[in-house]
């Protein structure tokens, strides 16, 4: 179901939307277009049909013998043609045989000889002329569109040639395009006036469409932006009240608002309570642990149980104040994770600065470093969440380590977009049906520890609380990266987290 809730984005709608726009009106086009094809077809069907009547009609006088039909045919016209039909005769004399000798002999209506001239050229370059000369036989059917001299259009539909003793006749009809018959036969489909009405209505609401899209659209990626800028903390004091632009979207920008404020003031308030909650609790721990030295000096050394109850006391206060330290340590963090800041962060110089700060502990402990920290490599995130992270890395590689062991930490930029850090120990490492469980909170692998007095806890106490990789693990989740170990082949452990790269 997640996954399917992840598919139906507002972008992928819109491609939908724009495939129907495009696959509806191009269905319904060629639907009409082939439908009007036909119509076209049948209505010229018809036009040739009334010129080869014309024809046949003419034919008597064509045919006669006599000399008449050069001196009549102008007059023979006239009854057939109309304001939608006009009708040009062409003869050539049977003593010639090529396409150059037809000419025009009548008209109706009559026409000038530069119209009937141009018309007759123009039917030569088409290979009209040069099928009579050949044949001067069948119906030659036409659909060609022609301009003449003064500019207008018309579209020839037929010529219907007859055999005479006197020559070869052709008889030319043609249609004005101004005419419906013309304006049918002449323009194609889509240039048709009703069809650019239709398409122009129909993208006017494709447009309208994909505006009220493109409107929500880029009201959610404002919103989408402002959120990013707010998570790297370029944005802290900007609303997505006054970025919104879309008023459905009011109420929501509006409760983003509101839910940012409550985690700020949740955030401010934690960090305030673990500051007051330590200083409250290490008070009281200091004074016991001032008291307990004037308890020594006046216990004699021959008194051994009273030297046992002073040393289990003072490994509990020393246990105490470590767990107030660890619990204010949790504390700020989670109040940073509340409201976690995005700031550009050196993490070289920031590794490179958190371990010279444990060369005096190496050094007692008898560890050796070694550090190969790649230079200029930066994350967005909090530089207190970072050292927390380096900070019970190392505290958990040097409490594991025996001495004269190393310690070898890396830093790299493996790739464009990411981070990585492993320090690696030679410590006695974790089984490894536990390692899955090491950044689990309250869970430790280490053995019972022995306070630096010398003195034992009771049964059941450890001297770690196990939460210094579970803090390890909700930064880095935090920061948006991952975190895991893995045992050496050798020993120890290696624990290893990536980040993403700020650039």
């Amino acid at each position: 179901m997640a996954n399917e809730e992840r598919k139906r984005s507002l972008t992928a709608w819109l491609f939908l939307l724009a495939v129907w726009f495009i696959a509806v009106p191009v269905a319904i086009y060629l639907t009409l277009a082939q439908a009007d094809s036909e119509r076209q077809t049948l209505l010229l069907e018809s036009v040739r049909d009334q010129g080869h009547l014309a024809a046949v009609a003419l034919s008597p006088l064509l045919s006669r013998e006599d000399v008449s039909p050069l001196t009549d045919i102008q007059a023979a016209l006239g009854p057939f043609a109309t304001r939608e039909a006009k009708l040009k005769m062409l003869f050539r004399p049977a003593d010639a045989a090529g396409e150059q000798d037809f000419y025009f002999v009548a008209a109706a209506p009559p026409a000038t000889d530069e119209t009937l001239s141009d018309e007759r050229e123009a039917l030569r370059k088409l290979g009209v002329l040069d099928q009579l000369a050949t044949s001067c036989s069948g119906d030659l059917p036409l659909a060609e569109r022609y301009s003449d001299p003064e500019g207008k259009e018309e579209i020839w539909t037929s010529i219907t040639p007859v055999q005479s003793p006197w020559g070869c006749w052709a008889l030319v009809v043609s249609h004005p395009l101004a005419g419906e018959i013309g304006a049918t036969l002449g323009k194609p489909y889509w240039a048709r006036p009703e069809m650019q009405v239709a398409a122009a209505i129909y993208l006017a609401l494709a447009g309208l469409v994909f505006v009220v899209f493109g409107t929500v659209r880029s009201a959610l990626l404002r919103v989408h932006r402002l959120a990013q800028a707010k998570n790297r903390g370029e944005a802290a004091t900007a609303s997505f009240t006054e970025t919104n632009r879309l008023s459905e979207l009011s109420g929501v920008a509006g409760e983003l608002d509101r839910l940012v404020g409550s985690l700020q003031r949740a955030s401010d308030s934690i960090r305030a309570a673990a500051q007051d909650n330590a200083h409250a609790f290490k008070t009281p721990l200091a004074i016991i642990r001032q008291s307990l030295e004037p308890l020594r000096r006046i216990l004699s050394e021959g008194e051994p149980r009273g030297q046992r109850a002073l040393s289990v006391m003072e490994g509990a206060v020393e246990r105490l104040d470590h767990l107030v330290a660890t619990a204010r340590r949790v504390d700020e963090t989670t109040a940073e994770l509340l409201d976690p800041p995005r700031r550009r962060i050196d993490l070289s110089a920031l590794v490179e600065r958190t371990l010279e700060g444990y060369s005096p502990l190496l050094e007692r402990q008898n560890l050796e470093l070694e550090a190969f920290v790649a230079p200029g490599i930066q994350i967005r995130g909090g530089e207190d969440l970072v050292e927390n992270v380096l900070e019970n890395i190392v505290d958990n590689a040097i409490s594991v380590s025996p001495r004269g062991g190393r310690i070898t930490v890396v830093l790299t930029k493996p790739a464009d977009d990411t981070v990585e850090f492993l320090l690696s120990d030679e410590g006695p490492g974790v089984p490894p049906e536990l390692l899955d469980r090491i950044f689990d909170r309250n869970f430790s692998t280490r053995i019972q520890r022995t306070p630096p007095d010398g003195s034992t806890l009771d049964s059941g106490t450890s001297w770690h609380a196990g939460i210094g990789l579970w803090v390890v693990r909700r930064n880095i989740s935090a920061m948006g990266g991952w975190v895991y170990a893995d045992n050496n082949s050798d020993r120890g452990l290696t624990v290893r987290f990536t980040l993403p790269s700020a650039g």
